[in-house]
């Protein structure tokens, strides 16, 4: 059950911390003052999305937090797996936190979550049943989701629904085999081409490096001759001038001449001979280099073909050798599926053959299933139609099956309603005021949530078109809810707000210029005048106070 619930800058709302008791709470306020956003402020520590709408005006953040007790076995469960349990395992947290500029954080027992965790703890926390839910039940495509939930369809349905998306996957794939093939044969062609053109080349990783090395060679041959004459000729001179290495020659034998006076040129004489080795050295490698000059006309033409063969083929299918070979891998693994289509068909029609026994079968059952639970289905909510003053009411839930399966099976459900004798069932959106939708709703929720491990509902204003001895009936009916799970009812009708085991009244006030809304709970007295203001208006008349009186009395006794 919800014990308190705190909301701080929030719309119009300042600060309020709101307690909640078992039975039956009713809140009820004038038109505008805030009802609204207590409902919406419960709605985000659900984890529902939130606007930064929400924060109140000139406020940096807006805060709602949520203290439950009494928890269910399969929400401690649930806390346990997703290691969020409290100090005090019987009570659970949780916080939530919107900025003015829309970010939005979460916390359970004090560990920041995401708003997806707060949803999957909703179920066990609490049931909103809104205006819109009136609607919604006047949309057939959710008839069928009712009476899956009252069935317990859901273990089946999470066979079927991964069952039925691999079917639809498996008849795309089929699909675009068989309807492909000239596009296949021209896919087929262009692929073969590529690879061919690629393996023909031949090419080696680092190939063109090596060979732009080549060709920078060719590029500068000239220079590179002229450069090594020149050295040559510096260091081996010709006929007139005596090179380099002659001098060094005579400056190696000049200085070990020295060493026969003395031993202190011993030093000078050695680096002398070092010098005129190295140059001799330097001499032959320049002669060899010289010598080894090949300049041949067609190795640079093969490299420049080449390097423009390997530059074509980076334009078209990568800008590197490894990316052109990676390519060509990648082709060769879609040509060996392309070329295999007719086995991949014919394997793929055998899965779907499979997949689609399959899913029959578990449609079948969701089928009988169905059936099984539609007559009970109709059977409790007409009997709790007949304690909301619908006692001519005939429920028919008619479970259509056809031939081909879609996302639910087999099946399409609809909830059809005969509301005067001797007429037929029609569908709900053809024959149901709004009063009466909102009591057949209010049946439907009764039935569908009295086995479920939800602690708490919420009615907001589902007296919508109802009045006098039906109101007093919608009252009686929460207030047997009520009795079974924590319920809040938002309402504007006396004789609801009669029937509440506590009252809580929302008002709007102004002060210094900016709106403020107050929640307080009522004692007996300021019930009266309330439940009086919900009978006359803002002009309270001693008759007014009396019925309000005599209203409460009735509750009381159980009238």
């Amino acid at each position: 059950m919800l014990q308190l619930l705190h909301i701080e800058n929030i719309a119009v709302i300042e600060r309020a911390d709101i307690e909640l008791e078992d039975g039956l709470t009713v809140l009820s306020g004038e038109t505008g003052a805030g009802k609204s956003i207590v409902i919406d402020s419960i709605g985000a520590i659900l984890g529902r999305r939130v606007s930064r709408d929400l924060v109140r005006s000139g406020a940096k953040k807006g805060f709602v937090s949520a203290v439950f007790t009494e928890l269910p076995a399969s929400l401690k469960a649930l806390l346990d797996e997703l290691d969020l349990t409290g100090e005090e395992p019987d009570t659970l947290h949780i916080q939530r936190q919107i900025t003015a500029d829309g970010k939005s954080s979460c916390r359970i027992n004090m560990k920041p979550v995401s708003a997806t965790t707060l949803r999957l703890l909703a179920p066990y926390l609490i049931d909103i049943h809104g205006q819109n839910d009136g609607q919604k039940l006047l949309d057939e495509q959710h008839h069928i989701d009712y009476l899956d939930g009252y069935a317990g369809c859901a273990p089946l349905l999470a066979q079927y629904q991964p069952n039925y998306q691999a079917l639809l996957s498996l008849r795309r794939e089929i699909h675009a085999l068989e309807t492909g093939e000239q596009e296949r044969l021209q896919r087929i062609d262009m692929l073969s081409f590529h690879k061919n053109e690629i393996e023909q080349a031949a090419l080696k990783p680092d190939e063109d490096e090596s060979l732009a090395q080549r060709k920078a060679y060719f590029d500068h041959a000239g220079r590179i001759a002229v450069s090594l004459d020149r050295a040559r000729l510096a260091l081996s001179g010709d006929d007139e001038i005596g090179g380099a290495c002659a001098l060094l020659d005579e400056v190696s034998s000049a200085i070990s001449a020295l060493r026969e006076v003395s031993d202190a040129f011993d030093g000078m004489a050695e680096q002398a001979e070092e010098v005129r080795l190295l140059a001799a050295d330097l001499r032959d490698s320049v002669c060899s280099q010289s010598g080894n000059l090949d300049f041949s006309p067609a190795e640079r033409e093969f490299v420049e073909q080449r390097l423009d063969e390997i530059y074509r083929l980076k334009q078209k299918y990568g800008g590197t050798i490894p990316e052109i070979l990676a390519y060509r891998d990648k082709i060769d693994a879609e040509l060996n599926s392309l070329e295999n289509a007719d086995d991949r068909r014919e394997t793929l029609r055998e899965q779907y053959r499979e997949k689609l026994a399959e899913t029959k079968r578990i449609a079948a059952a969701l089928t009988e299933k169905r059936r099984e639970a539609a007559k009970k289905l109709e059977q409790e909510i007409v009997r709790e139609l007949s304690e909301l003053d619908m006692d001519k009411v005939r429920m028919r839930i008619a479970v259509h099956t056809g031939t081909k399966l879609s996302a639910h099976g087999f099946d399409t459900v609809t909830f059809e309603i005969s509301v005067n004798p001797g007429e037929p069932e029609k569908p709900l959106s053809k024959v149901a005021s709004g009063g009466e939708l909102s009591r057949i709703m209010l049946a439907l929720k009764n039935v569908l949530t009295a086995g479920e491990d939800v602690g708490m509902l919420i009615f907001d204003e589902i007296d919508t078109g109802v009045s006098g001895h039906a109101a007093q009936q919608i009252g009686r009916k929460l207030s047997a809810i009520a009795k079974k799970k924590q319920t809040l009812c938002v309402t504007h009708l006396p004789q609801i707000a009669a029937m509440g085991d506590h009252h809580l009244r929302i008002s709007k006030s102004v002060r210094d210029g900016r709106s403020f809304t107050d929640v307080s709970p009522m004692d007996r007295t300021h019930r009266i005048d309330e439940i009086a203001r919900l009978l006359s208006g803002e002009e309270i008349s001693d008759a007014a106070r009396r019925n309000a009186e005599e209203l409460l009395d009735a509750a009381g006794r159980g009238v």
